[in-house]
């Protein structure tokens, strides 16, 4: 019997076969200069960056967790403080304050986008102690409240007309994790262009990705911008091999920043095409019974689906299904981070973040990429479909 075609989650192969020759010439050209960090590819790609984005300033880096770090090392993040987030999303929004002794607590998502719930923030942050300095602690273990870390996951902005202005009552920095979210938009505004700063991550699977790790951070903030690009480079200042603080390394190369820049100009369309693949899939579950699309978007919202994603009864047995259909899925992601193993200490269990809970059992990926043929797409929508009869 002849087995279907397998369908891939995730297909670099068109967007490689229509660029390689572009590619080739970038990598070309900074193979002969051997400047390899630091150089006129990743300067360019910070400019454009910025002017895409709105923002004063974007600085490169490794990778979207080492952009996260910097951040909060820029930020003076350290022992006795606490980041919020949201645990419906990829470890390094947890990991990057965790590693520098900060505390991390969790508030519960919206279950029809899986973003943060700015209400249930707000219930939080009523749970917190005011002192009389204004230093805002958290109920657990006495954490300084400093900052919250809102997530634009599966490229779906956040609402952040909410945040913002939770975040300005309690005076708390607002940084955007927007690794999954480049060229979506919020009020005609960019992602990237919200809060104190942002981080962008450039890993391959992205919807603007490199060929290997790499990362980007936006701010509108002159001092913050100066210390990360000191950051990144051990720590140095501006007299050569003199470092006024310990920093990392964590540079985006030259070959990373060059192939970034060759896909820039085709992203927004791209986008498109993610945006259309969405609407189909989501005008042909909507009468699905067992099968949830998220919130379609507001008319202020253009998010750019870096993954479409369904909430499904019996997600297992449908993602059974679909491996045995040979149609790419994956689950993102099926252990909210506030029940992670190495988080235990910050005091979380089950039943705590219930929204959240539900939604890891029950979030499902579906093939999403800009070059999905039609075809294809409706034997995705033909196995869900026929999987609840």
């Amino acid at each position: 019997m002849n087995q279907p075609t397998p369908i891939p989650l995730l297909d670099l192969g068109p967007q490689h076969r229509l660029l390689a020759p572009a590619i080739r010439r970038a990598v070309t050209k900074v193979l002969v200069s051997q400047h390899f960090v630091l150089g006129p590819e990743g300067k360019a790609l910070e400019a454009e960056a910025a002017e895409a984005i709105g923002v004063k300033h974007a600085i490169g880096c490794a990778s979207g967790s080492d952009a996260l770090l910097l951040v909060l090392r820029a930020m003076d993040f350290g022992p006795g403080d606490s980041v919020v987030t949201t645990p419906m999303t990829f470890f390094a929004s947890a990991g990057a304050p965790a590693r520098l002794g900060c505390r991390v607590d969790f508030v519960d998502v919206e279950p029809d986008t899986i973003n943060m719930d700015p209400a249930a923030l707000e219930a939080f942050l009523a749970t917190c102690t005011r002192e009389s300095d204004g230093t805002l602690r958290e109920p657990k273990q006495g954490a300084r409240v400093r900052a919250v870390m809102a997530v634009d996951i599966f490229g779906r902005p956040c609402d952040y007309d909410a945040l913002e202005a939770i975040c300005a009552k309690h005076g708390l920095a607002l940084i955007e994790d927007a690794a999954q979210a480049y060229g979506a938009s919020y009020r005609d505004r960019r992602c990237g262009a919200f809060g104190h700063a942002a981080t962008f991550s450039f890993y391959p699977t992205k919807n603007l990705g490199g060929a290997g790790d790499g990362g980007l951070i936006t701010t509108n903030d002159d001092a913050l911008a100066e210390r990360l690009r000191s950051l990144r480079v051990h720590g140095s200042s501006k007299r050569r091999y003199v470092h006024e603080e310990v920093g990392i390394n964590s540079r985006l190369d030259e070959l990373q920043a060059a192939i970034v820049r060759t896909k820039m100009p085709h992203v927004d369309g791209w986008n498109a095409q993610r945006r259309e693949h969405a609407a189909a899939y989501d005008a042909a579950f909507a009468d699905v019974a067992g099968v949830t699309p998220l919130r379609a978007p507001l008319a202020h919202v253009s998010p750019i689906y870096h993954l479409y994603t369904i909430r499904a009864e019996r997600r297992d047995a449908l993602k059974a299904a679909l491996d045995a259909a040979k149609v790419g899925n994956g689950v993102y992601y099926p252990i909210p981070l506030h029940l992670q193993e190495c988080f235990e200490n910050f005091g979380y269990r089950a039943g705590d973040l219930p929204l959240a809970e539900a939604a890891a059992a029950e979030v499902i990926s579906l093939p999403m990429y800009p070059e999905l043929p039609a075809a294809d797409r409706q034997r995705v929508i033909d196995v869900v479909r026929g999987f609840y009869g």
